[in-house]
């Protein structure tokens, strides 16, 4: 029989960190002063987060963590959209559930009480837009599998899964319980790699998974497919990674390429006047695609969604969309 709207009540359910982006602009001697990585992300404790806390200028704190980002992306498009995450039971907490509960994203996932406090990302954002991410994954770590709730990934298109969060052995747990619950209702496993470093952690994991077929959609920029597959050739790594149905990668100004079977698309970067913060950009290109794909768009056509929605965010500060998608992506 064929699906309808109706078989499913959300088009993407994600497993993410549910962490609160503090960000604040800083000069390339702050960021050499302070001792951090321009450009990159570093995992901190609850002692360097505090003191870096201390050292930013004047701050925005704004929802994020990579798969919730992406969903509040599907959700400004129209998708229906539902998020599984930990938080404490404290001020942060209050504002990431209020934030994406606000974003028309269903959430229910119970706040932890006590020590760590939820997860904080504190950016320093340069005059280039370089995003230098110093994260402190807090209570986010402890994301059990008892909080998962299988009907709700059976109800679901595509489960999402953000590979940041396969580091912590609690919420590692819950996603392989995850993967299984998709596998037994029918729904599509959608993974981002998320970082080089996660994969230099992980990758065997990750390509165990892709062997035993557990992947239907894999998300990485070209770094992490040469991170993963050991090619320094991009279209090499593309070639190493047949047996994944749908490979979806990023080249930053060198646009996007996907592959599902046979059929293959680029599709150049959108332009635009001025990068602000590369904050998000690959959650947002991620919702892009996916509402793409969940529609039944051709991969040309997804491409595109993800490349407009990559766009919008890397000219403000922040990893949420600020303008219409809708109405950018001619969906309204």
């Amino acid at each position: 029989m064929a699906e309808t709207a109706a078989d499913h009540r959300f088009d993407v359910i994600a497993i993410g960190n549910a962490i609160v982006d503090v960000m604040a602009p800083a000069t390339d001697d702050e960021i050499a002063r302070l001792g951090l990585a321009k450009g990159g992300m570093t995992l901190v404790d609850a002692d360097r987060a505090a003191a870096l806390y201390a050292a930013m200028g004047p701050a925005r704190e704004i929802s994020g963590g990579s798969a919730a980002n992406t969903l509040a992306g599907l959700a400004a498009l129209g998708a229906s959209c539902a998020f599984i995450g930990q938080v404490a039971d404290d001020q942060f907490g209050r504002v990431f559930a209020h934030d994406i509960r606000a974003g028309k994203i269903a959430f229910d996932t119970a706040a932890r009480a006590g020590d760590p406090p939820t997860a904080q990302c504190l950016i320093f954002v340069t005059p280039d837009g370089q995003r230098t991410m110093n994260t402190f994954l807090g209570a986010s770590q402890f994301l059990p599998a008892a909080a998962l709730d299988e009907t709700l990934i059976a109800a679901s298109r595509v489960l999402y899964l953000e590979g940041y969060l396969w580091d912590p052995e609690e919420p590692r747990a819950a996603m392989r319980k995850a993967i299984a619950a998709a596998r037994a209702a029918g729904t599509q496993v959608a993974f981002t790699l998320s970082d080089a470093f996660v994969i230099s952690r992980h990758g065997d994991d990750f390509r165990a998974l892709i062997a035993d077929g557990m992947i239907d959609i894999l998300f990485a920029n070209e770094h992490e497919l040469a991170a993963l597959t050991g090619k320094a050739d991009f279209h090499d790594g593309m070639a190493a990674l047949s047996n994944v149905p749908t490979l979806v990668v990023t080249r930053g100004e060198l646009g996007a390429h996907a592959r599902h079977g046979t059929d293959e698309a680029h599709v150049p970067a959108q332009p635009i006047a001025k990068v602000v913060d590369t904050t998000g950009a690959g959650d947002l290109f991620a919702a892009g695609f996916l509402h793409g794909h969940v529609r039944g768009l051709s991969l040309s056509e997804s491409l595109t969604l993800g490349a407009i929605c990559a766009a919008e965010v890397i000219s403000h500060y922040g990893a949420r969309p600020e303008a219409d998608l809708k109405a950018l992506t001619g969906l309204a």
